[in-house]
């Protein structure tokens, strides 16, 4: 699944296209995503114009001047193209363009085409009044934004203290920070070496410190290297999102740890059905 560096790509990516502009035709090609579309979806939809394009977690929104947000999230699959005058770039790499999986098309008032293109129709859409978001079901329960300025040391501690679930489980918990996936936190832990395994609520300040300095860092990179583009996911202009070039521990099972003075390698162990890849001779 694509994880937040990954939205936030698409939000940028997007958002020459569709803030200040209005809707002026818009397609549904099938009843469904994930989930049914709301009610007179087209018809809402249809000539407001987008005042805002944000990131919540993996959600990306898309503020009307009608006084709703256009929910959406990319699923497993999911990904946008723009086609037409004002697309952000070439398309470098072969993308999906098979009608079958372009369920929703947006088209602007210059003519511009975004298209929602979802081979295993994971993603879904929605419309929910932007005065409320925060309580709509989807975000009342959604924690902390690990970008956010009110992510810091002070915070994460709060969020952690007295946790005994392991660290890894904690950071990924939604209703603690919001948006954190599973590659990042492993190279955050690994980063800040912490041992995936730690009780959370067991980190002294200085550790604490480190992490949140290292999970702002790791995201902060791999939105400008573009993502790391596992699986299907790909940029708006096509081209691969290259962070995992950039990756220290993720999917480095056997290879040597690469901190210095540390003679151990790269383990992969599961938790809670994920795989987790650290170095358990520094870590800790």
């Amino acid at each position: 699944m694509p994880e937040l560096p990954e939205v936030e790509t698409v939000r940028r990516g997007l958002a020459p296209t569709l803030v200040g502009a209005r809707l002026a035709r818009v397609e549904t090609r099938r009843p469904n995503l994930r989930f049914p579309f709301p009610e007179n979806f087209v018809e809402r939809l249809t000539g407001r114009r987008i005042d805002a394009l944000k990131r919540r977690a993996k959600y990306l929104l898309a503020e009307l001047d009608s006084g709703e947000t256009l929910v959406m999230h990319l699923g497993m699959s999911g990904s946008f193209r723009v086609e037409g005058s004002g697309a952000p770039g070439a398309f470098h790499f072969e993308r999906s363009n098979a009608l079958a999986h372009d369920h929703v098309v947006f088209t602007n008032e210059f003519g511009v085409r975004v298209v929602y293109n979802d081979p295993r129709r994971f993603g879904y859409m929605t419309l929910a009044a932007t005065d409320t978001l925060d309580a709509h079901p989807l975000f009342r329960d959604l924690g902390v934004e690990p970008l956010g300025e009110e992510f810091n040391a002070e915070r994460l501690a709060a969020l952690l203290a007295g946790a005994r679930t392991p660290l890894k489980s904690a950071l990924l918990d939604q209703r603690r920070i919001a948006g954190l996936g599973n590659i990042y936190v492993c190279e955050a832990l690994y980063r800040a070496r912490l041992s995936p395994l730690r009780e959370a609520g067991t980190l002294p300040p200085a550790k604490i410190r480190a992490l949140a300095a290292t999970v702002r860092e790791v995201l902060e990179a791999a939105i400008v290297a573009g993502g790391s583009t596992l699986r299907d996911h790909r940029q708006t202009d096509g081209a691969l999102g290259y962070f995992q070039h950039s990756f220290e521990v993720y999917d480095r099972e056997g290879v040597a740890c690469g901190h210095a003075r540390c003679k151990g390698a790269i383990e992969r162990i599961v938790q809670n059905g994920r795989s987790t890849f650290w170095c358990s001779s520094c870590q800790k």
